[in-house]
Order: C-alpha cells, then sequence, then structure tokens
C-alpha cells in the first residue's frame, strides 16, 4: 500500500476525525449510489456469483467497475491532497477520472457542469437534476445490493501452505494497486488458518492478485511491526493474506 494507505503505528497525525455523521453533506450520499449503481452494472457480472444476465439489462454504462478501481483511484492520490480531501471527495474524484478515462464525458463537460452547480450555489439556487430512469436497472442494482458478488470460488486448488507453517510476507513494489499492508512486507509470521476454497479479486494487479487463489490468516507478533512504547507486551496482530504475498519463511 502506498503512505496514505499504510499508517499503522505512526504517530503524530492528529486531529483525528471523530465525525460520527456517515455521510456529512447531501452530495455524498448521492456520489456513494452511483459507486454502488456502478457495481451493479459492472460488465463483469456475467462470470460473477451469483450469475447476472447483465447483457439484458438495459444500461448505456458498459465498463468494468469494482471496489478496486475506487481503491486504485484513491491510492494513487498525491499524499498531501489524500489527507487534505474529505473521505467522499476522494470518491468523487476517482469515479469522475473514471468515466473522463472511459469515455462518457470530457474533461471539458465535467469542468462545464461543475461551473454551473457552483454558480447555482452561489445564487441559493438548486441545481435541474436528470429524471426518469429505467425500472430493469433499478431491478439489477436492488439484486446486486441484496445478494453481492461473492469472491469465492471453488477450485481445485491445493493451498501451499498449512496451519502451524512458519511464513514471511514478500517483498514487492506496490504498484498502482495492492492489497498488501507496507508494514508487513519482509516480516515473519505463522498460519492460523487456512480458508476453504480460493478467492479472486476480480480485478488484475501487478503484485499478483487477479485469479483465484488460497487466503490465509496469519499471526504477527506486534513487537515485530511497531516500535515498543506504541503497543502492548505479548500482543498478536492477524491479518488475511492473499497466497501471492507469501513465501516460505
Amino acid at each position: 500500500m502506498k503512505l496514505q494507505h499504510n499508517l499503522g503505528g505512526l504517530e503524530g497525525l492528529d486531529p483525528v476525525n471523530t465525525e460520527p455523521r456517515v455521510f456529512v453533506e447531501d452530495w455524498e450520499q448521492r456520489i456513494f449510489g452511483i459507486h454502488t449503481a456502478m457495481m451493479a452494472l459492472s460488465n463483469h457480472l456475467d462470470k460473477s456469483l451469483p450469475d447476472y444476465d447483465i447483457s439484458q439489462v438495459p444500461s448505456t454504462f458498459d465498463s468494468f467497475w469494482s471496489w478496486a478501481h475506487l481503491r486504485e483511484g484513491a491510492e494513487n492520490i498525491h499524499p498531501f491532497d489524500y489527507f487534505r480531501l474529505r473521505y467522499y471527495e476522494k470518491w468523487l474524484g476517482g469515479i469522475s477520472g473514471f468515466f473522463v478515462e472511459e469515455g462518457y464525458i470530457t474533461e471539458d463537460e465535467l469542468n462545464e457542469r461543475a461551473a454551473l452547480i457552483l454558480k447555482d450555489m452561489a445564487d441559493n439556487k438548486s441545481t435541474e437534476l436528470p429524471e426518469g430512469g429505467d425500472p430493469a436497472i433499478d431491478t439489477q442494482v436492488e439484486k446486486y445490493l441484496r445478494e453481492g458478488d461473492s469472491p469465492k470460488r471453488s477450485t481445485d486448488i491445493t493451498p501451499k501452505f498449512n496451519v502451524g507453517d512458519t511464513v514471511r510476507i514478500k517483498t514487492i513494489s506496490a504498484g498502482t494497486h495492492s492489497r498488501l499492508p507496507g508494514n508487513l512486507q519482509g516480516r515473519i509470521a505463522q498460519v492460523m488458518e487456512v480458508y476453504e476454497e480460493s478467492y479472486t479479486y476480480f480485478y488484475e494487479t501487478a503484485d499478483g492478485l487477479g485469479t483465484p487463489m488460497p487466503v490465509y490468516n496469519l499471526a504477527f507478533k506486534a513487537e515485530d511491526l511497531w516500535e515498543q512504547s506504541l503497543i502492548e507486551p505479548g500482543s498478536i496482530y492477524y491479518n488475511d493474506i492473499f497466497e501471492a504475498y507469501i513465501e516460505p519463511a
């Protein structure tokens, strides 16, 4: 993970945000809904579990979108901007950039629309939002919200490691997106559990994720990860790790 996603044990990061509300502004609910609809209409769902007949849904959105795409957008924000922007502002930037990259809207069109909305706000006017929609799209989004998109896969892959094995976390480049916490790289751990079946990440990363593989629950000694002053003596840290990130110790 990049710096801004690898803060475990670091000091001096005050002030801590204690905002109890999930959504602070009305637009944050909208951007959450847009992201959810994008996942529900993603073109990869014809290969998902459960299976969705996504080709029959009358949507003009025909791209691959998952949590990984959203995370990649956040991980590639400049660290200064990452700490400056609020949570859903990062979502808004990542989703807007994706729509531009995929050709659904141009950057000029996006800027013009943003300028109009800002002007309406300055004039205390409500911006007119699109109306309409298709009931079939609503049905698909509601189905996705209830049934989801499982990463679990039934395979005949034999795990490389067993409960009780001592393993080492690989030292790798995070690339544009990674699911490996940076402070675990090179550290020693013990396998506590080998999860049944295998898990896919939907999205191929440069550091080895994508195809289904075993996932392990690993135990790390806290003193191997953080300064003594930051931990309780004898404490254990657990993390679920994809097999691609593990090697024999």
